[in-house]
């Protein structure tokens, strides 16, 4: 049914600026096992580095600038250009005609045309890279958000870079949900504070690692799910139970909204007794509350046969929220419901 959405909501999606179009495939690594405390960025920050955004031309006060140091990562620190390298290409960014060796990560465009480029280190957007044009002896320009850099004047002393930490795994615990759609899921409680990581994925099927088609044809008996790794010194599984049941409708069986079909339905699978028994304490308070108006009907039952979606499905919404109807017409709203109702517990 996703599908369908998307298709009625194309139509409405206005076009984006030049740089802001967002590839399908999954470019952040996993961090299931890292962690990175990365420099704190400014909504219209978030949008540029995080949402793969732009910022208008001509804005920057990078583009015209002619002076001398280096240039580094707004989200991380790493050092990225040095303004030797820097030209006025007259496009309305900051352009460069070579990065620092090893910096910049190139992947490839979802327009299918153009270039990506990423910080090597956080994998934050910093823009576009084109060749062919003629501009100088390299043949080269990167173009740059200004906002996704930050600029140190040379000979002054550069910043850490804020790299990969271990997770300490011994500190952290995992909870299982299938509400509907994974890609409304992943985005809602990867927000909280204390969670570590969502990962998309398929459960509770009769076997392990189904594809995508599979699960949607509804054969194979797996839910899509959202597994989220946390620490219970921050938030705890119980408070997650009772968020899950606030952000859909546990009322529906196999079916949220306009998705319709057993990889929909609601369902906590948990990973012990423990979490058994405060899923069934939870969800009987709900019952007995007036959130609902119709009972429950989520099931609880053991992890079976989880398996990692797709890599395009991971952060799904926010790898393609400018570009997928479907992300604007339904998770888009619910995001800012969500954001507003546990504004106390948002990263």
């Amino acid at each position: 049914m996703k599908f369908i959405y998307y298709f009625l909501c194309l139509f409405f999606v206005a076009g984006c600026n030049a740089q802001t179009e967002i590839s399908d495939n999954d470019k952040t690594d996993s961090i299931t096992n890292t962690t990175m405390n990365f420099n704190v960025l400014t909504e219209e920050e978030q949008r540029v580095i995080l949402g793969k955004g732009t910022e208008y031309p001509g804005t920057s006060k990078f583009t015209d600038s002619e002076d001398k140091g280096t240039y580094i990562c707004k989200q991380c620190n790493q050092a990225l250009y040095t303004s030797e390298t820097k030209f006025n290409s007259h496009c309305g960014w900051p352009s460069f005609d070579d990065e620092i060796d090893g910096a910049v990560t190139r992947v490839p465009d979802a327009d299918g045309r153009r270039t990506e480029i990423i910080c090597s280190n956080c994998k934050g957007h910093l823009g576009h890279v084109f060749e062919g044009e003629m501009m100088t002896a390299k043949n080269t320009r990167h173009c740059v958000n200004g906002i996704s850099m930050n600029f140190v004047e040379g000979g002054s002393s550069m910043p850490a870079v804020i790299r990969k930490e271990p997770i300490d795994l011994s500190k952290m615990d995992t909870a299982t949900f299938g509400a509907g759609c994974f890609w409304c899921v992943e985005v809602l409680f990867e927000k909280l504070k204390g969670v570590e990581h969502v990962e998309s994925g398929y459960a509770g099927g009769k076997i392990k690692n189904p594809t995508y088609k599979m699960v949607c044809e509804g054969t194979t008996g797996s839910v899509e799910v959202a597994q989220i790794v946390f620490d219970p010194n921050i938030i705890t599984y119980e408070k997650l139970v009772d968020i899950l049941f606030h952000v859909h409708d546990p009322t529906t069986l196999n079916r949220q909204g306009g998705d319709r079909g057993t990889q929909y339905r609601s369902v906590i699978f948990y990973h012990n007794q423990e979490q058994k028994i405060i899923a069934k304490e939870v969800l009987e308070r709900i019952d007995f509350s007036d959130l609902w108006e119709d009972k429950i009907v989520t099931a609880i039952e053991p992890i079976n046969n989880y398996s990692k979606a797709e890599d395009y499905h991971q952060n799904y919404y926010n790898n393609n929220k400018n570009s997928n109807g479907y992300c604007n017409a339904v998770i888009g709203p619910k995001v800012a419901k969500f954001q507003l109702k546990y504004k106390d517990l948002i990263k």
